[in-house]
């Protein structure tokens, strides 16, 4: 398996792996035309004709067959072009000393607090194929990107991930609260935002804070809570360094995980080696390994030995890799677990 950046070719199988997503995926909507041009502005993006703000790094996960059963991607920076909007859960105080009565509230306020950052988004891994360390390089894969190109990424990183939602895709954040604003279902505000429309939310949404005692029961137990499936990814990201500071989805209330991009582990703990081939042996541990270049990076999981600042790998690897031996190689030590990233 390899992580490569997107190619036109690539469309058909893209648009069978968002169908497959069904609804919620809407940074990769099933729209054809919306996926052609997003795949072109990718190839634009690996290829340095573009600014941060508008940069889309757009990835797929290959078998040794070519065929593409996986997906994620990187936002250079949000916000710069189109408004970023998310809540932060805070705190409201209030007592009267005369009755005895003092009540913590939570409260949520619309902000852009993190404009400008960097953002993982768009990970889907086909069904068929969420087994050994797949999902770990699909995940994990843009995050060496990251650590190989760090001047075209913000200061921190962070991602928005699906949040609580039904079998039929219903959101109670949604219907407890933005509905009363918007007068149109989840699903149809959520396709509005993920196609970049976002205009509409600082025109119908409330600049007050909210006070989360007027949502319903359910509504407020959805703050902050991931959907299901995307709790594999979830982990792996909080194994990486990725916290929740209080920011939430303001369409369903899932979590926004932030880390500084110097503190997240694979970026961290990465570093250069010189390709060398050989035959690791049984035990070999398994290494992420990114072959260094920009428009033409390829990125893949094997077992790896390390000698001094000499990596030794099979040929199949340095294959996959488009390397030779003697070549430079960013590679870091892949965690034990195999938990599978699947969706987020």
């Amino acid at each position: 398996m390899i992580v490569r950046p997107v190619k036109v070719s690539d469309l058909p199988a893209l648009m069978t792996l968002v169908q497959q997503a069904g609804p919620g995926f809407t940074t990769l909507p099933a729209n054809e035309d919306r996926l052609a041009h997003r795949v072109r502005w990718a190839q634009r993006a690996f290829a340095e004709q573009v600014e941060r703000a508008d940069a889309d790094y757009l990835f797929v996960l290959e078998d040794d067959d070519l065929r593409v059963v996986g997906v994620s991607a990187l936002t250079g920076a949000v916000g710069l072009r189109e408004p970023w909007y998310n809540y932060r859960v805070g705190l409201t105080v209030s007592s009267s000393a005369d009755l005895g009565i003092s009540r913590q509230i939570p409260t949520l306020f619309l902000n852009n607090e993190l404009t400008g950052q960097s953002e993982l988004c768009s990970l889907f891994l086909s069904h068929d194929h969420r087994h050994g360390s797949n999902g770990r390089l699909l995940s994990l894969g843009r995050l060496l990107f990251v650590a190989e190109f760090p001047q075209l990424f913000g200061e921190k990183m962070i991602a928005e991930l699906r949040g609580s939602a039904d079998e039929r895709g219903c959101s109670p954040f949604w219907d407890s609260l933005g509905r009363h604003f918007f007068q149109m279902d989840f699903s149809h505000a959520d396709h509005l935002s993920g196609l970049g429309n976002k205009s509409f939310i600082a025109e119908l949404m409330p600049r007050q804070p909210l006070y989360t005692c007027m949502l319903t029961e359910q509504a407020q137990a959805a703050i902050g809570q991931p959907h299901p499936n995307t709790e594999p990814a979830l982990k792996i990201l909080r194994e990486e360094g990725f916290v929740h500071k209080g920011y939430i989805d303001i369409f369903d209330g899932g979590p926004v995980i932030e880390a500084p991009i110097g503190s997240i582990r694979t970026v961290r703990d990465s570093q250069a080696l010189t390709l060398s081939l050989g035959t690791p042996d049984d035990q070999a541990p398994l290494w992420l390994i990114h072959n260094r270049r920009l428009e033409n990076c390829r990125i893949t999981v094997a077992p790896g030995r390390l000698v001094g600042n000499t990596l030794v790998v099979d040929r199949l690897t340095a294959k996959r890799l488009q390397l030779q031996p003697g070549n430079s190689v960013r590679a870091v030590l892949l965690p034990r677990q195999q938990q599978h990233a699947v969706a987020a």
